[in-house]
């Protein structure tokens, strides 16, 4: 049991930014207890309009502003401190990891793909 975080690509056009289902979808990252990463996500989410008591198996879209941001915010270690019930620690090993996604997510955003996140714990 712990958090668990996933990026996803879908061609798919979606309606809304947050609290959508695509029909299908493909993995672009996995992340497994990054607590940090997931506090961004989340105010990303609530900034976007989500309105789920609580953010866990919900989808937020990744716009290329989005990763931008979320680039700089990993260069300047700027994830928000958060912590949860079996969410585990960010202790900063992840940076490459984050940055390997940025790249994936900018590529697949290229390419017309819509990229979101989504967790589960």
């Amino acid at each position: 049991m712990g958090l668990d975080m996933y990026a996803f690509t879908t061609t798919e056009a979606v309606e809304t930014e947050v609290d959508f289902t695509p029909k299908t979808a493909t993995e672009l990252a996995y992340w497994r207890k990054h607590p940090n990463l997931h506090g961004w996500m989340e105010r990303l989410y609530r900034a976007k309009g989500g309105e789920a008591e609580s953010f866990n198996c919900v989808n937020v879209a990744l716009t290329a502003d989005d990763i931008d941001r979320l680039e700089a915010d990993i260069r300047a270690d700027a994830l928000p401190f958060t912590e949860g019930f079996f969410f585990g620690e960010s202790d900063g090993s992840e940076v490459e990891d984050d940055l390997a996604f940025v790249a994936s997510a900018r590529a697949a955003i290229a390419e017309g793909n819509t990229v979101f996140y989504s967790s589960w714990w």
